[in-house]
């Protein structure tokens, strides 16, 4: 097994960064055939979030499979390579067994238990079995993982640590003076999309008891269908569905408005929410007063840096902006100015804001430098010229402890006081409460500055999810990850290895049936009983010399390190490798191997 995952995530980078990183439908598409047309991959699948983009595949070659996985997610993604390579992280081997495991539990996700993950999982198998682009390893590996997430769920209070991120996002929009059925009774809500999110986003207000909910999609057909099931769901909410035109008026009549939506730009900008509750009696105009100054309120269009900077309050606008190009222009700065890890650091602390050092997402607060861990032991942390160049060279090994480096710098992340959501405004206060959950964002994030309006999106969830307690069954789930990791390095080796025993246990019978032959043609007069015994005891010796060293041998093969087992039986006995290969493809193709317990539930 050679497996190996290049990916990103709300961990190891910035939402701006993952939001310009997002791919489509079609991209994930062409990746995939992309993948396999390299030289290094036999087999992949992508596993494309809101909170992360990881590519996983069958390599033959650590540093050529790296390198490519890499520039392929550059290319497809639109960010350059030497932009999105102090965000990757890879893993390799059990370390990427060990990671999707991981994240089937939730362990990985923005809010640690939700379950939402594990559809997200299925989906990325089926996109490699409907490409052929998935194999033996990719399925063995997803429906593993969906089996160990489902275990974890159904062994463990992993639930009662997390929630889904509707769940999470409906909080936050309460704020925590009152539960969120009691803030949502008798609301009306505005769902923008009908895919997979905005579907649980529409089931979940309806649950919590809002008493409208007006479905809007670009295809009416899908919103006419969300919204009938939702009348039919027997909450007793009312639903009805509205092409996208007419986003703008329900605006001005709604309280809660969640977004998720697969469009490339901006669904609702300043503007459109700011002309909705300008009519509101008791939202302050949002005209500005006469000596030109925006008096506190919205000024749309006017260059409002800590609006354009998502987490970055006033006190902080002028250290950077947001969005492609000029948007991540202070990271830039700092990342191209040939500093050392410090200066990064001390640059990040006076801006408040949030960086990466390849692979680990962290906030920095401003507080003196020397409480931040030193930099990485292999000097990864800072990689200098191309994406391509900064990964040549590094071992599997080497890698492994960057990321152990980066985990606890993780770590050490999440003990320095961390920014409240950003919209402070108090909910029983708030004219209209919105809720992102789209990558890329669906909704401008100057909005916050409106008065009257809280906006919670996917930046400021993961800040706030950082915050929240993990609770004891996090340890039992880790514990579960371990044990099946384990499990599936020795079932995977051992598998590894069967190849080679059968191609033995083919050889071996070969000679029997040789040597009987020639033994007919020695002793002719033999009766039938006299050489079917024969035959039996020549296939009984040589049964039992083979049996202790096969036995063995995929037990030893079972452990770590035991894959040259298999090649030691193949050059002791002097197999033919293109037996051992043929007996692989009759088993890989065994249509026992296609079933999928993982998505039939």
């Amino acid at each position: 097994m050679s497996l190996l995952v290049v990916g990103l995530s709300h961990r190891s980078a910035p939402v701006s960064v993952l939001e310009r990183a997002s791919l489509s439908a079609d991209a994930k598409v062409k990746l995939l055939h992309d993948t396999l047309a390299a030289e290094p991959a036999a087999e992949a699948t992508v596993l494309a979030t809101c909170n992360r983009i990881e590519l996983y595949a069958d390599v033959d070659k650590f540093h050529a499979g790296v390198a490519e996985l890499s520039t392929l997610l550059a290319q497809h993604s639109g960010v350059a390579l030497e932009e999105l390579t102090p965000y990757l992280y890879v893993h390799y081997e059990d370390r990427a067994v060990h990671h999707l495991f991981s994240v089937a539990c939730g362990l990985d996700s923005m809010v640690v238990g939700e379950g939402q993950i594990l559809g997200q999982i299925k989906d990325a198998l089926a996109l490699g079995q409907e490409l052929h682009t998935a194999g033996r390893l990719i399925n063995d590996l997803f429906q593993q993982a969906l089996r160990v997430g489902k275990r974890a769920h159904s062994e463990t209070g992993i639930d009662r640590a997390g929630q889904s991120l509707v769940t999470f996002g409906l909080e936050q929009l309460a704020g925590h003076a009152v539960p969120v059925g009691e803030w949502a009774a008798g609301k009306r809500a505005l769902v923008i999309g009908a895919g997979s999110m905005s579907s649980l986003a529409a089931a979940t207000l309806a649950r919590v008891g809002v008493a409208e909910i007006v479905v809007a999609n670009r295809t009416a057909e899908r919103a006419e269908r969300l919204a009938e099931i939702l009348v039919a769901s027997g909450t007793g909410v009312a639903a009805r569905a509205v092409t996208m035109g007419a986003v703008a008026d329900e605006l001005t009549r709604v309280d809660v408005v969640v977004s998720c939506t697969g469009a490339t730009g901006l669904v609702l900008t300043g503007d459109d929410v700011a002309r909705a509750v300008e009519g509101d009696p008791m939202v302050p105009s949002q005209a500005g007063p006469a000596d030109g100054s925006t008096g506190g309120g919205y000024a749309p269009g006017a260059g409002d840096a800590s609006a354009a900077a998502p987490g970055l309050g006033a006190g902080t606008a002028g250290a950077a902006t947001h969005g492609p190009g000029a948007g991540d222009g202070a990271r830039a700065a700092v990342a191209v100015a040939d500093a050392e890890v410090v200066a990064r650091l001390v640059a990040a602390a006076e801006a408040g804001r949030r960086i990466a050092d390849a692979g680990a997402a962290r906030t920095i607060a401003p507080a003196p430098v020397a409480t931040e861990p030193d930099g990485c032991p292999l000097g990864l942390d800072a990689p200098a010229g191309d994406g391509r160049s900064a990964l040549t060279g590094v071992d599997a090994t080497s890698l492994e402890l960057h990321g152990t480096w980066a985990d606890q710098g993780e770590a050490a992340a999440q003990r320095q006081p961390r920014r409240t959501v950003r919209s402070s405004v108090d909910a029983a206060a708030v004219r209209l409460a919105l809720l992102d959950l789209a990558m890329p964002r669906d909704i401008d994030a100057a909005v916050h500055r409106i008065p009257r309006v809280r906006l919670v999106d996917i930046e400021s969830l993961a800040e706030a999810s950082a915050d929240a307690p993990m609770a004891a069954d996090v340890d039992a789930v880790r514990t579960i990850v371990a044990d099946e990791v384990a499990a599936f390095g020795a079932a995977q080796r051992a598998a590894h290895i069967t190849p080679t025993v059968v191609a033995l246990r083919a050889m071996a019978a070969e000679v029997v049936a040789m040597e009987v032959a020639r033994l007919d043609g020695r002793v002719p007069d033999l009766d039938e009983r006299q050489r079917a015994e024969v035959t039996q005891t020549v296939r009984r010796v040589v049964d039992k010399l083979l049996h202790a060293p096969t036995v063995r041998v995929k037990q030893l093969a079972s452990e770590p390190g035991g894959a040259g087992y298999a090649e030691a039986l193949r050059e002791l006995f002097d197999l033919d490798p293109q037996t051992v290969e043929s007996v692989s493809r009759a088993d890989a193709a065994d249509p026992k191997n296609d079933d999928d317990p993982g998505r039939a539930s």
